[in-house]
């Protein structure tokens, strides 16, 4: 058997081109050289690939700490943002004590303590139509990670336009999905999604929420596509979107073809640069709770405080949902769920101000909107209760 992992490293073998496999390395990876499918030829493949992983969060975790134990010989990670207490919940790459640490210094530490055979590249900074066509250049597969559309459409464009796989992979609440994009005949995600919805309409994981373990099942069907793009072998998720619900534990795949009319990786497209992704998904830089809808009147924390000093009427509507109300709540309000209010109005009292919180002030400003319909004046507590605790009460619980 030592005599067959020899003559892999020799310089006659198929892939003389390839980087050689130490004695350190032939013993991490035995599992994958006894494979045929992978082999030491595969294993020197991975060694000599690389993966770009956009965002070291929830997806980006375990792909690309799968990726690392892989070996694939250079691993970027692309993110701008601090560990937060709220993202150890699912984002394993990160633990208790690097709370308030850049994600990309807690990251490149736990994926060169996972292999130190590995080169581990990081790039602290926001993903961007100025920058991403240079970043993405050296490597040979771009793995999205991204939580927003703006840069989901900047990714597969990005990618597209430089011949750059994609191995895509989304998540909210128990609903996943990836798929590969942009490769030769393939589909991009334009094909799938030729229009970003309307801002506000589908809710963050900040908002909705995300069963902690379904990162780490998408995440790591991403990794094991990215390695076989790297390896060439094997059947992808290129023409395929497989979804998974996790509280059903299903499995479904719908089949993708490329859009001849698709305005970027179509027979005549014209989209032949990077865009602004913000403007094309209808998002704004410094955009506010506003974003939702048309602009609404708004008080701030502070000024509702000074009005409960000061004992003056008001009533405060939370609009947020009964299982947040439980959590933590601020004293005096009363909980009506978005969802109800256009058929609970009544339940309002007359002569009073209206102040709508939600948690950070997006659903609140569509609440405001929604009572206006019905004739009745409200303002949005900017910022939501998170703004409360952040500059009011600290006791209460935020989440």
């Amino acid at each position: 058997m030592h005599e067959n992992y020899k003559s892999g490293r020799e310089d006659d073998s198929p892939g003389k081109d390839l980087p050689q496999l130490t004695n350190d390395e032939i013993k991490r990876y035995s599992r994958h050289l006894i494979m045929p499918e992978v082999g030491v030829d595969g294993q020197r493949k991975l060694k000599a690939g690389s993966v770009l992983c956009i965002g070291a969060g929830g997806l980006g975790s375990p792909a690309a700490m799968y990726l690392a134990a892989a070996g694939v010989g250079r691993i970027g990670v692309v993110d701008f943002d601090v560990v937060d207490f709220s993202n150890l919940q699912r984002q394993i790459i990160h633990g208790t004590p690097d709370v308030g640490r850049s994600k990309l210094a807690s990251a490149k530490d736990r994926l060169n303590a996972i292999n130190p055979h590995i080169e581990v590249e990081t790039f602290e900074t926001a993903l961007s139509s100025e920058n991403a066509l240079t970043l993405f250049e050296p490597y040979d597969v771009i793995l999205d990670g991204t939580d927003n559309f703006p840069t989901r459409y900047l990714t597969n464009d990005a990618c597209v336009l430089l011949g750059k796989p994609n191995a895509y992979g989304s998540i909210f609440r128990f609903e996943g999905q990836a798929s590969v994009f942009a490769t030769v005949g393939g589909p991009c995600y334009r094909c799938l999604y030729p229009e970003p919805p309307p801002p506000g309409l589908v809710p963050s994981c900040a908002e909705g929420g995300v069963l902690g373990v379904l990162p780490g099942v998408i995440g790591t069907i991403q990794a094991t596509e990215a390695l076989k793009l790297v390896l060439g072998a094997g059947s992808t998720l290129v023409g395929r979107l497989l979804l998974y619900d996790a509280w059903t534990m299903k499995f479904r795949e719908l089949k993708l073809r490329r859009d001849p009319a698709c305005p970027i990786c179509g027979d005549h497209p014209s989209i032949k640069g990077l865009i602004d992704y913000e403007e094309f998904c209808g998002v704004r830089p410094a955009q506010t709770a506003a974003a939702a809808g048309p602009s609404v009147p708004e008080t701030t924390v502070e000024e509702l405080k000074a009005r409960g000093d000061a004992r003056k009427p008001f009533f405060l509507l939370d609009v947020r949902e009964p299982h947040e109300f439980q959590i933590s709540r601020i004293a005096g309000s009363t909980l009506i769920p978005l969802g109800q209010l256009a058929t609970r109005t009544s339940e309002l009292p007359s002569g009073q101000e209206v102040i709508v919180h939600c948690k950070s002030g997006v659903r609140s400003a569509k609440a405001v909107a929604i009572l206006k319909e019905h004739g009745i004046e409200a303002k949005n507590l900017k910022g939501g209760i998170l703004a409360w605790i952040d500059k009011v009460d600290p006791t209460l619980a935020k989440y």
